[in-house]
Order: structure tokens, then C-alpha cells, then sequence
């Protein structure tokens, strides 16, 4: 399969420009430019969040001792 050309490519782009005509082109191009910031945006938010240290968490141990009986037998 052949590659586009730069010929195949303006012959597309008139044939967009005649069927949507050059508002909604334009309107959907901005659409696209929003879409790519928004997600350019919410990449660097993630990134923002790995690159924060962890929280540091506390551990609490409790002892428990054994009040169980002893029979007289087992002793």
C-alpha cells in the first residue's frame, strides 16, 4: 500500500473544507486543541501526584497478654 502524498492530502483537505465548510472546520479544530490541552493538563496532574512523597503513616501495636486460667491438672 502506497503512502500519502502531499497531493492526496490537499485533495482530502478541499474535499472537508466543501463538505463541512470552513466554520465547522474550524470550530472542530478548536475542539481538537481543547481536547489535547485538557489532556496535556490532566497527564501533568498525574505526574504532579507520583512525583509527591507518600504520606507517612503511623503503626500502633497493642500487647496483649494471656489471662487464661491454668487448670490444676495441666500444671
Amino acid at each position: 500500500m502506497h503512502a500519502m502524498g502531499p497531493i492526496q492530502l490537499i485533495v482530502i483537505a478541499a474535499v472537508v473544507l466543501v463538505l463541512f465548510g470552513r466554520g465547522k472546520v474550524s470550530s472542530l479544530m478548536g475542539e481538537v486543541g481543547k481536547g489535547i490541552s485538557a489532556f496535556k493538563k490532566g497527564v501533568g496532574e498525574g505526574q504532579a501526584e507520583m512525583d509527591k512523597p507518600a504520606e507517612t503513616t503511623t503503626t500502633t501495636t497493642t500487647v496483649v497478654k494471656d489471662v487464661t486460667p491454668i487448670e490444676k491438672d495441666q500444671a
